[in-house]
């Protein structure tokens, strides 16, 4: 049993992902977490990841991906780790995400979107793979304005550890003194680790939070607890740090959140507190109030 005043984040849970799945004709994924097979406090502020592993998609003039579909009441945040994807939505957010960039969608109260491989991308082909992230909106926060929030490659810093040590890509938060620019509801910190096998790297995070970490690549350790290829790690809330070791080459994303302690009520593209407010959610996208595309 451990100590709750422990030093050191240990892993509670190994979780592995769920069998392979299409959403629309354009994205292969199988569900790393969800708030629906997990406590939803444990993963606070985070509801739920898809992985579309990598994929060759011939060339093609058709369009491949997901139509018109609404969210209201949390974030959907969008890895292109390989090809590119267009987004537009009803709140005037838009535009194509490229291999390395993310884009931030806030539903807030409501937006309607498509996501669809580029036609660019389409028109070559090529090997496909991208990482969707639902990132949970504190409840005075549900119904703010949509917001849409674009990044490419370089705009995330990086800290390089250096040749044999663990370099370290602000996706969002702080790391030492280092900022991300993305803008987020409540407290977030997200990054992207890369190294060689035996390179090892403490991390310092709050006590309290919740902490994700999903082996993307190779194989890592953390307190002599191992997480494989396409495994996720979920970590203690006791401790105020935690030391990750790659066993192999690795590529790990780290989720990291303040829980926000409230009740959560899903419905299909619907996150709130409440089961009368994803009726009126419902109620709301049905009487256009969401908004519409403009093709």
């Amino acid at each position: 049993m451990r100590c709750v005043l422990s030093e050191k984040k240990w892993i509670e849970k190994i979780v592995t992902p769920r069998e392979k799945h299409w959403i629309g004709d354009g994205f292969h994924v199988s569900t790393i977490f969800s708030m629906h097979s997990e406590d939803p406090e444990s993963i606070s502020p985070f509801l739920m990841m898809d992985h579309a592993a990598p994929k060759y998609f011939p060339p093609t003039d058709a369009k491949r991906g997901v139509g018109e579909h609404p969210h209201r009441g949390f974030e959907t945040v969008t890895f292109a780790i390989k090809g590119e994807v267009e987004h537009r939505d009803s709140g005037g957010g838009g535009g194509t995400i490229t291999t390395g960039g993310i884009q931030w969608m806030t539903a807030g109260s409501g937006v309607v979107h498509d996501e669809f491989h580029s036609r660019e991308f389409s028109k070559k082909g090529g090997d496909f793979e991208m990482i969707q992230l639902w990132v949970n909106l504190p409840s005075q926060f549900k119904m703010t304005k949509p917001r849409y929030q674009s990044f490419d490659e370089g705009d995330f810093p990086i800290l390089d550890q250096g040749k044999h040590e663990i370099s370290i890509k602000v996706i969002a938060g702080t790391f030492g003194k280092v900022s991300s620019k993305v803008k987020t509801f409540s407290p977030i910190n997200m990054y992207e680790l890369n190294g060689p096998p035996n390179s090892k790297l403490e991390i310092p995070l709050t006590i309290g939070s919740n902490t994700l970490v999903f082996q993307h690549s190779g194989m890592s350790s953390i307190e002599d607890q191992q997480i494989k290829k396409g495994n996720l790690g979920l970590l203690s809330k006791a401790g105020e740090s935690f030391e990750i070791k790659f066993l192999e080459a690795s590529k790990v994303i780290i989720l990291n959140g303040e829980p926000l302690g409230e009740p959560v009520a899903a419905y299909g593209p619907f996150v709130m507190n409440t089961r009368q407010e994803l009726m009126e959610a419902l109620k709301d996208f049905q009487a256009g109030k969401m908004g519409q595309l403009v093709n």
